[in-house]
This record gives C-alpha cells, sequence and structure tokens, in this order.
C-alpha cells in the first residue's frame, strides 16, 4: 500500500521535503538510541558525560564523534534494521518512482546541547548542498534522516529552505560567478528548522539548503540518515566496496571516483565487537550482494 497520499505528495512538490510518520517500530527506535550510547560509551543520565569525547577534526578524526554530533557508527544491525524496514524502502520508491534501489551506508548523529563551558561543542548550525550545484543539468537526487526521539525546533535537528527546488534557476542568476557551489548566499532565504516526532523519516530534494542547526535546549538530538538511490547493479567495483564495508563493518573505502571516505572511528570498534549485520531478503538487494533481477 502507498505509504504517502495526494496531500503528501503536493507538500513534497511545494517545499522540497516530506516526511512519514511511524516508519519503523519505536522499539527499533529505542534500540538504536541505546546502540548509540553505548557506541560512545556516553552514560545517557549524566548529563555532563554527554561532552565526553572532544569532537573531531575532519580531516583528522580522533575521536568517534564530530562537532555536528555526526556518530562514526556505520554498520551496525540497529542500523540495518532501520535501513532495510519495508516501509522504509516503500516511501523511497513512492519518492523516486524507482523500486530497484540502494540504500546509503550512512551515520547516525547525537548533538548535545550547546554550553557555555564547553565552547567546542558550541556548533551554530550551518546549511549546504552534498551536490556541485554548477552542473548542468543537476540530477535530481534525494536525502534522508530519521528522527529516533522526538526533536524540537531548537534541539539542533534538520534545517532546510523549503520550497529553494523550484526558485534555484531564477536565483542562481542573481548570484556572482564565483558563488560557493556548495553553500548558498543566505540573503532573502529563510532556513527553517523542521520539528518532528521520534519515528518521523524527513526525505528531501537534494536541491534544498540544508543541515542541522544549534542545539538551544537542555536534550541531545539523535537520528540516523537514510536515503535510498537508484541501484548501479553494473559498477561491479562500487558493489564489492558497498559489500565488503558491510562485511568489515567499517565505512565505504575511499574511491577515487566518489571522493573520501567517510571518517572512521579511531577505535575500530564496530569491526572489533560485532558480527555483519542480518541482512533480510530485501536488505541483501538494498545492499547490493543479490540483484533486483526483474523488479
Amino acid at each position: 500500500m502507498p505509504v504517502f497520499n495526494d496531500r503528501d505528495l503536493a507538500f513534497w512538490e511545494e517545499n522540497g521535503y516530506v516526511v512519514l510518520h511511524d516508519a519503523v517500530p519505536a522499539q527499533q527506535l529505542d534500540n538504536l538510541v541505546e546502540v548509540i550510547w553505548d557506541f560512545l560509551e556516553i552514560n545517557p543520565d549524566d548529563r555532563d558525560d554527554w561532552y565526553r569525547w572532544e569532537p573531531f577534526e575532519y580531516a583528522d578524526p580522533q575521536t568517534p564523534i564530530g562537532e555536528a554530533g555526526m556518530v562514526s557508527l556505520y554498520q551496525h544491525q540497529a542500523l540495518w534494521d532501520n535501513r532495510q524496514y519495508p516501509r522504509v524502502y516503500e516511501a523511497f520508491t513512492e519518492i523516486l518512482g524507482a523500486r530497484k534501489l540502494w540504500v546509503s551506508l550512512d551515520r547516525a548523529n547525537m548533538k548535545p546541547p550547546a554550553r557555555a563551558d564547553r565552547l567546542e561543542w558550541g556548533h551554530t548550525g550551518m546549511v549546504h548542498w552534498d551536490v556541485d550545484t554548477s552542473q548542468r543539468p543537476i540530477p535530481f537526487g534525494v536525502q534522508g534522516v530519521l528522527y529516533l526521539t522526538d526533536t524540537a525546533e531548537d534541539q539542533g535537528g534538520f534545517q532546510c529552505v523549503p520550497g529553494f527546488q523550484n526558485i534555484f534557476d531564477e536565483w542562481v542568476k542573481t548570484q556572482p560567478p564565483n558563488r560557493n557551489v556548495r553553500v548558498p548566499a543566505l540573503d532573502g532565504l529563510e532556513v527553517r528548522s523542521i520539528a518532528g516526532k521520534a519515528g518521523d523519516l524527513l526525505i528531501w530534494d537534494q536541491m534544498l539548503p540544508h543541515g542541522n542547526g544549534h542545539n538551544r535546549s537542555d536534550k541531545p538530538r539523535l537520528a540516523q540518515y537514510i536515503t535510498m538511490r537508484p541501484a548501479e547493479e553494473e559498477d561491479d567495483g562500487l558493489r564489492e566496496m558497498r559489500i565488503e564495508a558491510w562485511r568489515q563493518r567499517r565505512p565505504v573505502a575511499k574511491s577515487a571516483a566518489r571522493g573520501i571516505r567517510w571518517p572512521s572511528d579511531p577505535r575500530d570498534k564496530e569491526h572489533m565487537t560485532q558480527a555483519p549485520a542480518l541482512l533480510t531478503e530485501l536488505g541483501r538487494k538494498l545492499l547490493g550482494v543479490d540483484s533486483w533481477g526483474d523488479a
């Protein structure tokens, strides 16, 4: 059964994002939250412990978490349980108009509140694109984030410029030739924080300037990034790279064609402490272990 109705799809066309409520069972959300705290070796009931780690610099990841809260956790069973959940897959098929998909092997997020005595955790938020907007044409693609806990507007969660995908072609004509093709000038644009409930899956058009915000609340923000794209089954090298990352419980290895790899956990904790995640029939196809055939 379709997971989005006509009103949802109209909202998508206008705003460039859409929310699927109750995308996965509550128990799976709770499982992943517990996994994130365990992976970070943090006691969630100890507010001071939220700041156990110094946030890493992207070029030299010496800890398992970055200043924007990105957690270097990639292949845990709890991540895969959400990636391969049928309702999540169905949401992406409806937005992408395709059924032969691969899922991203992306990270989790735990962004603690800003604190005056922990300035290194004062990340004020940002917006950017994950696509080079100088391309012509710019390929259509989507990204997604799963809210693991209820997240208020001031909690450092997802933010974007709604509807920007519809005005980009005119907007870009007003920009200087040397503009930053990954970070937009925000003059005249409204960045909006999107609150959500635990279990909300927010999918957005990659043309939306987006990012996570400044956590001005008294609670951490917890999320999982999940997106899908049409499967590239003819690319044997990429398929093997994805499978090896799953098998080794590590981020996808460096690829010259696709840029640098995601930051690794310096402790290599996933690789050292767990077996490869168990995949369902759907999960095997979403990873690339099995072909989609004539699906």
